[in-house]
Formats: structure tokens, sequence, C-alpha cells
């Protein structure tokens, strides 16, 4: 009987009904994207760092694990000394500028020879590695997010880059030159913003370490094993900040409109509360109904959020290829408890107001 009254009240006014839904449903669809967002971003390119192949990364005191801001205060003499240590196959020094023309990109600095040696190498889709002073590689992601074609220019970092060819993605940076002109460009002459180092055996990383530490103290020496997981909104407060500042203002929407559509709806059924209380029922059961009710909006809102939230993200995958957004069970548990939690607390006052109704003056309403 209740289910069946629960339902017709949630159907008696279909337009509001459908804006309280949707307003539900943006909430989890905002918090879902911005986690999603943010997760997706640092994962895939921690990812992309641990697909180099290096057993070990070395950067200077107090260097940031966002790596395109840490700049080039390493002198590249110091890869020399590295590749002395006993546990150390080779090592490849990279210089990492950040642009931002036409997007935010990471472009790397390479010497062809000890990147390909701690790498692999480049998978080439197209066209050829580098071969001149001006070329530049792109992986395949960028080059089908930008529509960039191999012998055609590219203007980074104010300077223009004939594009030599379109190598596979995972192995750091999206743009690869040669150090050499990007040391010329940045005026950081035999600088590295960090060194990518390969252990002659993966079980030796741990004694390399231990060797890197001794020989540069001070600076910071992590296995690339670990980098993953240094990768997370905890290990950056201001990014933590503002995932729950948009958690917030998600839970604040689905709050406003849950409190202003069953505030509405007691002010509309004054009448028909004054006859349900005049029949014999209690204040729990009137609270029981318009919580129910409010929990039956709000799951309906949390369906339509997850599928709006899939569809967000394959509209923006589509005109940005290079995003990632990790959609998560646990982010869709939580977010489903968030819709719930803001919603009930934004009916709470209403479902006591209507409890404390005299079904006298309400049954005398108009």
């Amino acid at each position: 009987m209740i289910g069946h009254l629960i339902l017709r009240n949630a159907m008696h006014r279909p337009v509001r009904t459908a804006i309280t839904v949707l307003a539900v449903a943006v909430e989890v669809m905002l918090v879902m994207i911005v986690v999603g967002l943010t997760s997706g971003l640092m994962y895939e390119s921690a990812k992309r760092t641990e697909g180099i192949g290096a057993d070990i990364m070395v950067q200077p005191p107090s260097a940031s694990i966002f790596m395109a801001f840490s700049g080039a205060p390493m002198p590249i003499s110091i890869g020399g000394k590295l590749l002395q240590l006993d546990y150390v196959h080779a090592v490849a020094p990279v210089l990492i500028q950040f642009n931002s023309v036409n997007g935010l990109d990471i472009v790397y600095g390479i010497q062809p020879d000890t990147f390909n040696a701690v790498s692999g190498g480049f998978v080439v889709r197209q066209g050829t590695e580098l071969v001149g002073a001006n070329d530049i590689l792109v992986d395949d992601v960028y080059a089908r997010a930008k529509k960039v074609k191999v012998g055609q220019t590219l203007h980074i970092l104010e300077h223009d880059f004939r594009v030599a060819g379109i190598v596979e993605h995972g192995k750091g940076a999206r743009l690869f030159v040669f150090m050499s002109t990007l040391q010329e460009m940045s005026g950081a002459r035999d600088k590295a913003s960090v060194f990518f180092i390969k252990c002659d055996r993966s079980d030796h990383t741990a004694a390399a370490v231990d060797e890197v530490h001794s020989l540069l103290p001070g600076y910071e020496v992590r296995p690339l094993k670990d980098f993953l997981s240094l990768m997370t909104s905890s290990s950056i407060p201001a990014l933590g900040a503002f995932i729950n500042v948009m958690i917030a203002i998600a839970v604040g929407i689905g709050f406003l409109v849950i409190f202003l559509s069953m505030y509405t709806t007691i002010i509309e059924r004054t009448r028909e509360i004054g006859v349900l209380k005049a029949l014999g029922a209690s204040k729990v059961y009137i609270v029981e109904i318009i919580l129910s009710e409010t929990t039956l909006l709000c799951l309906g809102g949390v369906a339509c959020g997850i599928g709006l939230s899939y569809l967000v993200r394959m509209i923006s995958l589509r005109i940005w290829p290079s995003l990632t957004i990790l959609i998560t069970p646990k982010w869709m548990l939580l977010s489903t408890l968030i819709a719930i939690v803001g919603g009930l607390l934004g009916a709470a006052y209403p479902a006591w107001l209507a409890s404390r109704k005299d079904p006298v003056e309400a049954l005398a309403y108009e």
C-alpha cells in the first residue's frame, strides 16, 4: 500500500519529479566525472612514465612528482657518474618542458641512443625516428587527437618542428625532440630534468637505489614501480581540496533541489496529509512516506547520473582522445551514498514539517 502511494505521489507532478531526478543525476555525474578526470590524468601520466621501462628515476632535491614542473636543475654530467655504478646498465637523461600552446602537453628532450637503451626503443608506426635537429616525434594518441601527419610542421614552444614520425604511445611523453635542441630553446645547456636508470637486473633495483643515494645525497631517487602509488589526490593536498570542493558543490545542488521539491510537495498536499492523519496515520508514518519518496527520486537520479557519466565520458573522449576518465565501482558507490544522504538531509525538514501538521487545520486548508 505504502509503495503504491509513494509511486503515485512521485508521478503526480511528472515535470517536478523529472527536474528533481535530473538534479540528482547532475550531482552524481559531477562527482564521478571530476574524480574520474583527475584520477585518470594522474594514472595515465604515471603509467606512461612507468612504460619507459626504467627501474629508477632520479630527480633533484624536493622535486615534484609532476616532472613537468621540476625544471632542469641537474648537470647532465651526473649521467656519466650514474653509469659507473655497479648495478646500473643504462642511464637516459631527459629534459622536460611543458607546452601550453594548443593544449597541455609535456615535451621530452632526449638523446635517442641513451633513451632507447633504457626504454627498448620506439615502435614507429609511420615515418622515421629523430634525424634532424628540428625533428619531432609524436605518439599515435596525440597524432589521432590533433590530426597530425608525418612531414607536417608543428609549432611547439615557440619553435617550428617537422614531424619525423608517429610512434606507439606509452614512453613517458607524447612529444619527443632532440635534447640539444630543447636545451638551446630553454636556455638549459648541459642540464637535465630527470635521469632514468635501467639496472642490470630487476632484482638489483634496491641495491642500485642505495648506490644512487650514496652518490647523490638529498636527491629524489624513486623506483619506477613505486611511482604509480604516488600519483593520487591524497599525495597532492591542493588537488584533494579541489575534489572536496567540487563534491560539496554537487551535494549542495542535490540538497537544495530536494529541499525545494519536498517542501513544495508538503504545501501542495496539506489536505492529503490532513486526511491521512485524520484516518490515524502517525507522525512516523508521514515521515516515512516523505523520506521514502525522496529515496525513490534519489535512486532514479543515481541511475540517470551513472548513465550520464558514461555519456559525458564517451563524448569527451571523442573530442579529446588523449583524455583519461576513470569511472570506478568505488566512486559509483560513494556518489550513490552522497546523493542519497544529501537528498534525505534536504527532505528532513519538510518531512518534520509534514508530521507536525494539525489534521483539523490541514483539512480546512485551501
